[in-house]
């Protein structure tokens, strides 16, 4: 028997893009966390997008183009705090709240984006 990727169970590409834009719709309404973001979302879209597809087990486009993640050195820059990753943490949730999840999956996803979001406070 395989067992399915994340990836695959919530059908690939197209739902990694679907929640990064529901997400950044948040973000770029948001005052404490907008400032961290270029004027132009549309790089960090893709990129986000393309880091979820293949975390989970989708294609390797991110490594192949942006090379290694290291997601602390990219958010070195920017004053991570408690406040951050918890304002992160509500537009990620609304964004998978929308996607109308099987229980075992949305677990699966809120325990990542919990461990990350607090591995990238910086302050």
């Amino acid at each position: 028997m395989t067992t399915q990727t994340l990836y695959e169970r919530v059908g690939g590409g197209p739902f990694f893009i679907a929640l990064v834009e529901r997400f950044y719709a948040g973000v770029a309404a948001d005052p404490l966390l907008r400032p961290m973001y270029p004027e132009d979302l549309t790089d960090a879209r893709e990129h986000l997008a393309m880091f979820l597809a293949q975390y989970w087990g989708g294609p390797r486009t991110y490594s192949d183009t942006r090379g290694h993640p290291r997601l602390r050195m990219r958010h070195a820059p920017f004053v991570v705090d408690d406040a951050a990753r918890d304002a992160w943490l509500g537009h990620m949730a609304v964004a998978l709240d929308a996607a109308g999840l099987d229980q075992d999956v949305r677990d699966e996803l809120d325990g990542y984006f919990e461990m990350a979001a607090s591995q990238l406070r910086n302050t």
